[in-house]
């Protein structure tokens, strides 16, 4: 087979576990995956097969749609509610205040990565050196927001919809967004909806693509 199939990523899963379940579903070696997401998120994951490998690196460059949960008042060491919580605090924004801060991280923005991230440095993975409790310095990288939408504010929880570029971090992003607003947050849950034309509500569960097969 050769072409693209839109994965429903579940919980638990890393984007190369599905790779791998589906090789043996497919039997199929040549298969890769298009973006990583966190084993906690959910969602769309493109995932080549065959000579549509020769497209990964150009659908990582696409843009992306996430509905994310951010928990307002509570910092963790991995920026979202699986880490270690470092510092809690009282949550007294307001609604305005909260669209207001949200909308100033739209268009282009320096962020710093998470320590928490398979981002490598000096061939080493970061999420390795943190499991060391170890923290280096990472460079900010320019990533692009295109556009944040309030699903829904019940304090301290407040759920948006953000479209941006590839490599933006949602945990990062919740972090920053908390930083400004003066009582800190971290990303409770995730879900991709959408990566480019590929939409959460045509992907498939590794159990369906097995079903079909």
């Amino acid at each position: 087979m050769n072409g693209i199939i839109n994965v429903y990523k579940e919980k638990g899963f890393t984007s190369h576990d599905v790779v791998a379940k589906l090789r043996g579903i497919l039997h199929m070696k040549k298969i890769g995956h298009t973006g990583t997401l966190d084993p906690d998120a959910v969602g769309v994951l493109p995932v080549c097969l065959g000579k549509g490998t020769g497209l990964c690196s150009m659908i990582t460059d696409w843009t992306k749609t996430y509905e994310a949960v951010m928990l307002l008042g509570t910092v963790t060491d991995t920026q979202d509610t699986s880490g270690t919580v470092l510092k809690t605090r009282e949550v007294n924004v307001t609604k305005r205040q909260i669209l207001e801060v949200c909308s100033s991280f739209e268009g282009e923005y320096d962020q710093i990565p998470p320590m928490y991230s398979a981002l490598k440095v000096n061939g080493k993975k970061l999420y390795e050196l943190a499991r060391e409790g170890k923290v280096i310095e990472r460079k900010a990288r320019p990533v692009k927001i295109l556009d944040i939408q309030i699903l829904e504010i019940d304090l301290p929880k407040v759920r948006m919809e953000v479209s941006c570029s590839k490599g933006t971090y949602i945990r990062t992003l919740c972090h920053d967004i908390g930083e400004k607003l003066g009582c800190g947050g971290c990303m409770e849950s995730l879900i991709r909806t959408r990566v480019s034309t590929f939409r959460i509500e045509d992907a498939k569960t590794l159990d369906e693509i097995e079903t079909l097969k």
